[in-house]
């Protein structure tokens, strides 16, 4: 370690645990100095008339921001707080604190990996070097079998051969101190109506069902493992994992070390679910944009109406007349969070029943769900449409047999 200053830009990794940027940065500097930036970019709107991120998302991402700010205090840190433009704010803080070098986990959607380039280009400015991690997948992506550009499009081969002949890294351990420049100007928490909601959006996210920061939720994981009956809900764990205040790393390995409390095929679903989540990320990586166009990996664009508003609508709202579509829309509009079963229904009923484009049912779910994350989201839409990457996976739903099957107390695997 030297006198080096290292800033640690935070996006969706809030934790302390298992945090490799965090640990890297306190190992080679004399001091950090941690930022996460609201950008702007991520409070518009879409071309389908809905938002990026919702009230709930905004406000859940709050408490999180929030809580890692704590954390980092109890270390004897702090957390920069700012709201703007991530490649104007940073090389400002940068030439302020004197920044060596500034560290980030890699995202691999578009708009994600474009602000990183923008960044990338004003700290290049400066002769500062973005360092660019790898910490959001449960495989590490030199540890994979193959290279990016040959990853298996096909989910069953990605799955087998990653699990024959590759090995999940430990967890990181934990900083024990955090140092930061003396007098660090820490900003303020933007509020909700500075992110662009109004009143009555913020009555709706006082009710948020859903607490911020890494200590909830390494204490929902070890509830859902150790204390929970034998056949809960859902798991409430993967908005935590989409912001980052819960390692993947974490749960598989708390997953693999509570295998004797709990039934060996939960812990099956809980990786399995791991794994499809890393697989989107890395297909993502490989195909890039397509994920984002309606004839997807395929070419071939699914059964759509010309004129789709009015059906669009009714979905939304959670008035089609089906009662479990409609049940699964509401959960997701006052809650930002439904059961992986539940969403499987009422986008495969958008698409299958409505006709309507997937891509504005993605937004949607963009907009509401708490654990969104781009991959993720579209990924699955687009399997569901018939375009996605896995071609096997690209298949219509039987819904009404996929209703049928479900009841209060069927238990759903990391959801």
């Amino acid at each position: 370690m030297d006198n080096r200053t290292i800033l640690v830009w935070f996006r969706n990794d809030l934790r302390i645990h298992d945090n490799e940027i965090l640990l890297r940065a306190i190992e080679r500097s004399q001091r950090i100095v941690p930022v996460y930036c609201f950008d702007p970019r991520y409070f518009t709107s879409t071309k389908y008339g809905t938002k990026k991120t919702g009230v709930l998302r905004a406000a859940f991402l709050r408490e999180n921001v929030l809580a890692l700010q704590q954390m980092l205090q109890q270390l004897g840190g702090d957390l920069i707080i700012a709201h703007g433009y991530p490649e104007v704010v940073l090389p400002q803080i940068a030439e302020k604190y004197q920044v060596d070098e500034v560290y980030h986990h890699r995202e691999v959607a578009y708009e994600e990996t474009h602000i990183s380039a923008l960044v990338e280009e004003a700290l290049w400015k400066m002769q500062i070097n973005l360092r660019h991690f790898i910490g959001h997948t449960l495989y590490h992506k030199e540890d994979l079998p193959f290279p990016i550009k040959d990853i298996p499009d096909a989910f069953a081969v990605f799955k087998k051969k990653t699990e024959r002949e590759s090995a999940i890294r430990p967890q990181l351990g934990n900083p024990d101190a955090v140092r930061v420049p003396e007098g660090l100007d820490t900003g303020r928490l933007p509020d909700l109506t500075e992110l662009g909601f109004d009143e009555e959006e913020i009555r709706q996210a006082s009710q948020l069902t859903f607490k911020g920061g890494e200590s909830v939720a390494l204490k929902q994981m070890h509830t859902y493992l150790y204390d929970q009956p034998a056949q809960p809900d859902f798991s409430r764990l993967s908005p935590y994992i989409a912001v980052g205040a819960l390692s993947p790393n974490t749960l598989y390995h708390a997953a693999k070390e509570a295998e004797h409390a709990m039934a060996k095929k939960r812990v099956e679903q809980i990786i399995l679910r791991l794994l499809w989540r890393d697989y989107y990320r890395f297909m993502f990586k490989k195909h890039g944009n397509r994920f984002f166009q309606i004839d997807g990996l395929t070419g071939h664009s699914p059964e759509m109406l010309e004129d789709d508003g009015a059906s669009f609508e009714q979905w939304k709202a959670g008035n089609t007349g089906n009662p479990a579509v409609d049940k699964g829309i509401r959960q997701l509009n006052d809650t930002g969070h439904i059961p992986y079963n539940y969403r499987i229904i009422v986008a495969a009923y958008l698409i299958q029943e409505l006709k309507v484009n997937w891509l504005k049912g993605a937004a949607w779910f963009e907009e509401k769900l708490l654990d969104y994350g781009p991959s993720n989201n579209y990924g699955n839409w687009a399997h569901l449409a018939g375009v996605g990457s896995s071609m096997k996976d690209n298949k219509p739903i039987d819904i009404k047999k996929l209703t049928a099957q479900l009841h209060p107390k069927e238990a759903f695997a990391f959801e």
